[in-house]
């Protein structure tokens, strides 16, 4: 049962949103800092099993896909059985996960792993905004989500520094040693110190074909788009496409849908601010790869030291984040996350300017400047979209944003890959190629500032926000 803030002595509220909090942050940094510090295991874990490129890179999307299958399905799932419920066993995935692929005899098993930590990680993603949604009222949720940003972050920041050691002194298996902990943690919190579970959808039915269309639907979609311009990619978007819109027409004619479709006709905030996270994520998960193929390459620097100069970005989104989502709490979320959103674009703007000579002070600030930009666009777009749907929905819309990020990301990184296609054909990154590495660099940089004044437009035409419902 829900643990009404009502039915709650003052300091049982506080301690109730405290453990929701640390808990949820817990979960935050977790998926970030294992995901970044797995990008520098990547050459060990290719060596050690023997992989091409293509299979190494299974390592990596086994984890997204698997995420971003199970998103929406596992966020209704937790409005119907209860959120703290799929949230620790999201966690006991998670941990099950690192344990295999910590002893991982091969790459097949490796791969396992990752996708069982992606489907932990889509039960993570479904519940903890929602969790905290549920406890932390209106004129403190932004704050909340600002801190559990800023973890987000952090772990992006030690990721680099922090996963690069352990790596270097234990191996990459020591990297998902090191997960097991914290894992551990967030759990303990969840079963020993959260009260209360909320579940406002409790009694409706659970929508198994739509989930299986969803899931197919959206896999398809975002393999096939990280696959063009090849015919195999081609045919697996438009095959991912055609699912969706069926899954689209099938949402519409069953009493109890899957997702909801109506919230987006019903909120207006709620589907700006979903486009709005969609297009700055699209814009902007592709600038890491990008430039720390440019640093390594161009300007020699060794992946610790690309990594320091890389780590700039999401320091300053850690600093960041939790003023913004404090400020989201009084000021109109559209206001703090369409500045955010120009400010990203005005950062990705410089960067298309980016040549060989290009200084490290120069990349810096821009990345600074994407920094601020992001930090102030995440956690008052968070805000505004868990605050726009009632509360039977809270799993939903968390899942829902979720399933924004992962597909911006995968959009991004496919949109970089077919400008590589198109621009440098199969030259690998060497000297000789380098000046079509620095043209499909700016022109990839220019196309992702459009999208993100695209995304200013939208960020703006969501309009003011309005207090949620119970619908």
């Amino acid at each position: 049962m829900a643990t009404p803030e009502s039915a709650l002595a003052p300091a049982a509220e506080r301690s109730l949103r405290r453990t929701a909090l640390a808990m949820s942050m817990v979960s935050s940094f977790l998926t970030p800092f294992m995901a970044s510090s797995m990008n520098l295991a990547m050459p060990l874990i290719g060596r050690e099993f023997g992989l091409s490129a293509v299979r190494l890179s299974w390592v990596l999307t086994a984890y997204t896909l698997a995420a971003a299958m199970f998103l929406v399905p596992l966020g209704r799932l937790a409005d119907l059985r209860g959120r703290k419920r799929v949230f620790s066993l999201g966690l006991g995935l998670d941990i099950a996960g690192a344990a295999l692929g910590a002893l991982a005899p091969s790459a097949p098993l490796l791969i396992l792993a990752r996708g069982i930590q992606g489907l932990g990680g889509a039960m993570i993603f479904g519940t903890g905004y929602a969790i905290l949604t549920s406890v932390y009222p209106p004129r403190e949720r932004g704050h909340a989500i600002g801190l559990n940003t800023a973890a987000v972050y952090t772990g992006l920041s030690l990721g680099p520094v922090l996963g690069g050691f352990i790596v270097h002194a234990a191996g990459w298996r020591a990297v998902f040693l090191s997960t097991i902990p914290i894992a551990a943690l967030g759990l303990g919190l969840a079963l020993f110190r959260l009260e209360g579970e909320w579940a406002e959808a409790r009694g409706e039915s659970f929508d198994v074909p739509g989930s299986i269309a969803y899931g197919l639907g959206l896999v398809a979609l975002m393999y096939g788009f990280s696959r063009l311009p090849s015919p195999a990619g081609a045919a697996l978007t438009l095959a991912g496409v055609l699912v969706l819109t069926g899954f689209v027409v099938l949402e519409g004619r069953v009493p109890a849908p899957l997702f909801d479709l109506r919230l987006f006709r019903r909120s207006r905030i709620f589907a700006f601010s979903n486009l709005a996270a969609f297009l700055n994520y699209s814009a902007t998960a592709g600038v890491s790869f990008l430039l720390s193929l440019y640093l390594q390459s161009l300007k020699g620097l060794p992946p610790q030291k690309a990594g320091l100069v890389l780590i700039s970005q999401p320091v300053v989104m850690a600093a960041t984040s939790p003023l913004a989502g404090r400020l989201s709490d009084r000021v109109e979320p559209r206001i703090l996350a369409s500045l955010g959103m120009a400010l990203s674009a005005a950062g990705l703007f410089l960067f298309s300017f980016l040549g060989a000579g290009t200084g490290l002070g120069a990349i810096s600030a821009g990345l600074v400047l994407l920094g601020f930009g992001f930090g102030f666009f995440a956690s008052p777009n968070t805000n505004a979209i868990m605050g726009s749907v009632g509360n039977r929905h809270l799993g939903v819309a968390s899942a829902a944003l979720g399933t924004m990020r992962l597909t911006g990301q995968m959009m991004s990184a496919g949109m970089v890959m077919m400008i590589f296609a198109l621009v440098m054909g199969r030259s690998p990154i060497e000297p000789s190629a380098y000046p079509l590495f620095v043209r499909s660099a700016r022109i990839a940089f220019a196309f992702f500032a459009v999208i993100c004044v695209v995304g200013v437009f939208a960020s703006l035409a969501r309009g003011d926000r309005v207090p949620n419902g119970d619908g």
